[in-house]
């Protein structure tokens, strides 16, 4: 197998796959393909199985594409601006990942949910219990939002981020959260109440634009009720409207 990632802010992931060889991925996440790639479309281990996926962000089915008659070619794009990140796992080896993370993976890593197992960090996390878990052997591909920082943390030591830029972690780091001190810095921080704790040893890969910022920035922009006279709301139905015309 042979990859290629093209592009900065809206990545695609290329993968040739010689006959034989499979990787699989969530649905909606295919871009395009040649006509030697054969679908093959199921639960991914079961209905139950499929069913805990959804819990963590992801697909109730998923999709096998294997090459049939000859060397395959098939695309992969993310559904948000961001960074893709290729990681070969060793047996055994796992990541913990943020809801929608997973890409597509060789056949061989397996996709699971990770219950995250303090109160506190469940509520106040960001991503709440459930997160997505990958785990090799294997090459797989997660889709983190934004620009990507890689941080390797000594044991013991602690960074302090804001929820939403947690993307991947090893198991061996410790996640959890604490209250923002100080009470001008709870008021008129911005930041909210708590910030997430990552505590080493281990690896961390942290993203620049969580999608729940992006969302609330365009959010101040849509048109809300009454607002339709104004031209923040006229400039967004015009958009709106010629987003309609060339999809017809």
């Amino acid at each position: 197998m042979r990859y290629e990632i093209h592009g900065t802010v809206m990545q695609t992931l290329a993968v040739d796959l010689m006959p034989g060889e499979t990787v699989y991925s969530q649905t909606q996440a295919m871009a395009w393909m040649s006509d030697t790639m054969e679908m093959d479309t199921h639960t991914g281990g079961g209905l139950w199985a499929g069913i805990k996926r959804t819990f963590g962000g992801g697909s109730l089915f998923v999709t096998d594409f294997t090459p049939k008659g000859g060397v395959g070619h098939i695309a992969f794009a993310p559904r948000f601006p961001g960074t893709i990140v290729a990681r070969q796992l060793a047996a055994g080896e796992s990541l913990i990942c943020r809801k929608e993370t997973f890409l597509c993976a060789e056949k061989s890593v397996a996709l699971e949910i990770f219950v995250r197992r303090r109160l506190g960090a469940g509520f106040f996390g960001g991503e709440g219990f459930i997160l997505q878990k990958v785990t090799g052997p294997g090459l797989v591909f997660l889709d983190l939002s934004g620009e990507l920082v890689e941080r390797t943390l000594a044991p013991g030591e602690r960074l302090l981020v804001h929820a939403g830029h947690v993307g991947v972690q090893e198991p061996s780091v410790e996640f959890d959260i604490q209250m923002v001190r100080g009470f001008s810095n709870l008021l008129f921080g911005g930041e909210g109440l708590f910030l997430a704790t990552l505590t080493g040893p281990g690896k961390v890969w942290l993203q620049s634009m969580p999608i729940m910022n992006l969302a609330e920035e365009i959010a101040r922009y849509l048109p809300r009720p009454g607002d339709s006279g104004s031209s923040g709301g006229a400039a967004v139905a015009g958009i709106g409207g010629l987003i309609g015309e060339i999809g017809r």
